[in-house]
């Protein structure tokens, strides 16, 4: 959670460059992107099949979602301040990821996956990566909590986006480029003459994107009530907004 890193986020220069935040993000997307967002997009990719070029296309479009999010998460932090950080400190973020990982997986199981689906019916292949990227994004972690200081002192949602951009510009620079568009190889490879055990693949893949979304929806709706209940969260919450206990 964010409240132990908020000290460290606190001490955030009251001047900060475009390039800084940028290798900030680029530190993040060298490092902690690929552990956290692994598990999703490889699952995603081995179900869904299409070889290394496809993989390669939703791995582009699961970055777009992250560079969209930091650079809203950007402009609202500029706009609200602290706030919005105390507010991701409840875990909402899981909300998203849960209910993103949970459409991933359905997505799989849906008649447009078959060979004889319509053209418009395989371009909203794209939505689940963009929300999985999107929402993956919305997870608290040390990174996050250091752009968000630096949009709350930026002075406004203009330059607070403009932070936001400039880091996941930077955590767009991942090994995520590489290793997925191998695996959707590795699937592809898996698949030719086997036509039993890509349905097995995509079945297993929805299976396993649902599971982890039930789970972060449980790890949400079980620290809720304690983050919720516990005086010192809420008063941290009112000091943001500007009211008083």
């Amino acid at each position: 959670m964010l409240e132990a890193i908020l000290p460290a986020a606190a001490g955030v220069p009251q001047q900060v460059t475009l390039f800084g935040v940028w290798l900030l993000g680029l530190s993040m997307g060298l490092t902690a992107c690929t552990v956290t967002c692994l598990p999703f997009m490889g699952t995603w990719i081995l179900g869904r099949g299409g070889g290394n070029r496809a993989a390669l296309l939703d791995t582009g479009v699961f970055l777009l979602g992250r560079i969209a999010a930091y650079s809203l998460l950007g402009a609202l932090a500029g706009a609200l301040g602290a706030w919005l950080t105390q507010a991701l400190s409840g875990g909402v973020g899981n909300l998203f990821v849960g209910v993103a990982s949970i459409a991933a997986g359905v997505w799989l199981l849906l008649p447009s996956q078959r060979s004889g689906a319509c053209g418009a019916a395989r371009n909203g292949a794209g939505m689940p990566p963009f929300l999985l990227g999107f929402s993956l994004s919305l997870t608290p972690c040390a990174p996050l909590a250091s752009l968000l200081a630096a949009c709350a002192l930026s002075g406004g949602a203009g330059a607070g986006a403009g932070y936001g951009l400039s880091f996941g510009l930077g955590a767009a620079l991942t090994p995520l480029l590489v290793i997925v568009p191998l695996l959707g190889l590795f699937g592809q490879t898996l698949r030719e003459g086997r036509q039993w055990l890509g349905i097995w693949l995509r079945w297993g893949a929805a299976a396993v994107l649902v599971a982890i979304g039930v789970r972060r929806l449980l790890v949400l709706f079980q620290g809720l009530p304690k983050f919720l209940l516990c005086p010192q969260c809420r008063n941290k919450m009112q000091a943001a907004i500007g009211c008083r206990p």
